[in-house]
């Protein structure tokens, strides 16, 4: 960020406000820049999701905060690694069960029919539905 615009930064602008007003113009253009870098990293983002709730329990007091959304940072290796890897675990899981369900659809339709593939042997599927 150049020196001639960190003065009409929004982290800045909100930095200085909370300053006393004989201290807000004590400060350089470089140190706004470097109070900016030290800080700026904990500020939050907008998220999809955003839930904070806090829980009393007895005499403590316990805080929960769930975020979710989109990852817009740049993820090392193993995250990359554990991305794959799960994208590929949900992909698995839908498939697997999408073929399960089409599994049994074609039981019922068959079922329905009355066609028996192996004479004398049912799995009992059909009497869950009917």
């Amino acid at each position: 960020m150049s020196a001639n615009t960190i003065s009409h930064d929004h982290f800045i602008r909100s930095l200085l406000a909370k300053l006393p007003a004989e201290s807000r113009d004590t400060f350089s253009d470089a140190q706004l820049i470097g109070l900016k870098a030290a800080l700026g990293g904990r500020t939050w983002g907008v998220h999809a999701i955003d839930i904070r709730h806090s829980l009393k329990f007895w005499r403590w007091h316990y805080y929960f905060v769930f975020l979710a959304g989109r990852n817009r940072r740049e993820l090392s290796r193993r995250e990359e690694n554990l991305a794959r890897m799960a994208t590929a675990t949900v992909l698995t899981i839908f498939i697997l069960m999408s073929t399960l369900l089409g599994l049994l659809v074609l039981y019922l339709v068959k079922s329905a029919l009355g066609i028996d593939l192996i004479p004398g042997f049912h799995l009992g599927i059909w009497d869950y539905f009917i």
